[in-house]
């Protein structure tokens, strides 16, 4: 099923903007846990994981979820598909992977910040997790370079269910009268 024109510059537009301010929400995100860190200014840190709270679940998750939905509207409303090219597959894998990893990731990131609005942040409780959520959002930035980068270089690789709908295509334009082809391409 193609989407007219219109829809699909509509759609893609908005599966762009969603995984671009994903990305650019994230790389936010990690500037905050790196200020959290911070032993310097405890009302700077306390404020960062704050922040950091409501940029994950007010901006981030959402944009996440936005990033999913669009992609899938894309890939089901084009000639890409959802499961004939390689790269679309590890494209949503890893953003349903992060997706995931997001929403366990949140309450690490509830948690810091709780504790930042009852004490100081200035002994080393909580140090570890303040630790996990700098490489966490360093991780999340890495996958979704790689999820922009498959979405622009569009490597090479069709599944079998690709080569399969292909060649019914091809034999459908062929124009049906080689039932031979079409039987193969079913196989």
């Amino acid at each position: 099923m193609a989407m007219a024109p219109g829809v699909r510059k509509l759609a893609l537009t908005a599966h762009v903007a969603s995984s671009v301010g994903w990305l650019g929400s994230v790389a936010v995100f990690l500037v905050l846990a790196v200020v959290g860190l911070s032993r310097e200014n405890t009302q700077q840190a306390q404020g960062a994981y704050l922040a950091m709270q409501l940029t994950g679940w007010y901006v981030i998750v959402p944009l996440a979820f936005a990033s999913l939905l669009t992609g899938l509207v894309q890939s089901l409303g084009t000639t890409w598909g959802l499961l004939r090219h390689y790269w679309v597959l590890a494209k949503l894998a890893l953003t349903v992977v992060a997706t995931f990893l997001l929403l366990l990731h949140m309450q690490v990131a509830d948690h810091v910040a709780d504790a930042a609005v009852r004490t100081n942040l200035s002994s080393t409780d909580l140090d570890g997790m303040r630790v996990q959520l700098l490489a966490d959002a360093a991780a999340a930035v890495l996958v979704l370079l790689t999820t922009t980068a498959l979405s622009i270089y569009k490597p090479r690789g069709i599944t079998r269910y690709g080569w399969r709908v292909q060649n019914e295509q091809r034999a459908e334009r062929a124009g049906g009268t080689d039932m031979d082809t079409a039987a193969a391409a079913r196989a």
